[in-house]
């Protein structure tokens, strides 16, 4: 049951990592607020690495031209996909771009089943699908009709780049064979480098301007990575261990979280209605825990 601990310091995590990352979107453009969720975690998962193999020492992982194809995939689909989030936080509040973000879990579902084999219980898609109706009706202040058809395809684009992006960290960790935490943080060590590097260098060659904005102001950016490997590291750790349907679903309690968040950090209005949003997600929590 180690996957639901992890999965629960995810959802804790990417819940500040979300309200520092909205914070930086109202003066950093999109490829400087998204460079700063991966910025500094790559240290702090190599950290994180080295300190693993020092407590227990293991073989070092061979990397087929699958796994690289995974490894690869996963780390250009989540750069979209987190600029994609800016985006929404840029046309919406807060807590309504996360909430579209959210809807992950049933298009992870169906992708999973579709395309990688994964097969849930019959209370599982209860789970993900109770999940997925409260996730509609946080994404909908004002009733499904109060949000634009442009709106609503960010978000469907958003999550099914972030459940893709979920489903390929699974493949690459199931493809090494190396013991649960060594595989998985192979596999957050590489994504987050990649994905480093990919957007450093494209500002430095596009626009070195957002990389002097970001230097000005360093403890934002410094928290927004920080909150980003720690999450990062949860997902992760959870999706070498689980189905990520199950995963993602139990996740949604980050909407809980960031509620919290975008109450008391950010000083935004929760709707009374979202209560009962809140109540399902915890009925699909339980789904998933107890399938």
């Amino acid at each position: 049951m180690s996957w639901i601990l992890f999965t629960f310091i995810a959802a804790f995590s990417q819940s500040w990592r979300n309200a520092f990352q909205s914070q930086l979107s109202k003066t950093l453009n999109v490829t400087g607020v998204t460079l700063a969720r991966f910025l500094w975690a790559s240290p702090l998962a190599l950290i994180y690495l080295v300190s693993l193999y020092q407590w227990q020492p293991v073989e070092l992982p061979t990397f087929s031209g699958q796994s690289w194809f995974f490894l690869i995939g996963a780390s250009v689909m989540q750069i979209i996909a987190t600029a994609l989030m800016v985006v929404l936080f840029k046309q919406k509040n807060f807590a309504i771009g996360a909430g579209l973000a959210k809807s992950e879990a049933p298009v992870s579902a169906f992708l999973g089943v579709l395309f990688f084999g994964t097969s849930l219980t019959l209370l599982g898609w209860v789970g993900v699908l109770v999940g997925g109706v409260a996730v509609l009706i946080l994404s909908c202040p004002q009733g499904f009709r109060s949000i634009s058809l442009n709106t609503a395809a960010l978000g469907l684009a958003c999550s099914s780049a972030f459940a893709l992006t979920s489903l390929w960290i699974r493949e690459a960790s199931l493809s090494l064979q190396l013991p649960f935490p060594h595989r998985a943080a192979w596999v957050l060590f590489i994504v987050i480098l990649m994905q480093t590097v990919i957007l450093t260098a494209y500002l430095l060659v596009k626009d070195r301007q957002t990389l002097k904005q970001m230097m000005s102001k360093p403890k934002l950016v410094i928290m927004t990575s920080v909150a980003s490997f720690v999450g990062s590291f949860g997902w992760f750790s959870a999706m070498s261990l689980q189905a990520v349907p199950y995963v993602k679903t139990l996740g949604q309690v980050e909407i809980f979280f960031t509620l919290l968040v975008s109450y008391f950090y950010l000083k935004e209005s929760i709707p009374k209605k979202d209560i009962f949003a809140l109540v399902l997600v915890g009925i699909a929590a339980g789904l998933v825990m107890w399938q």
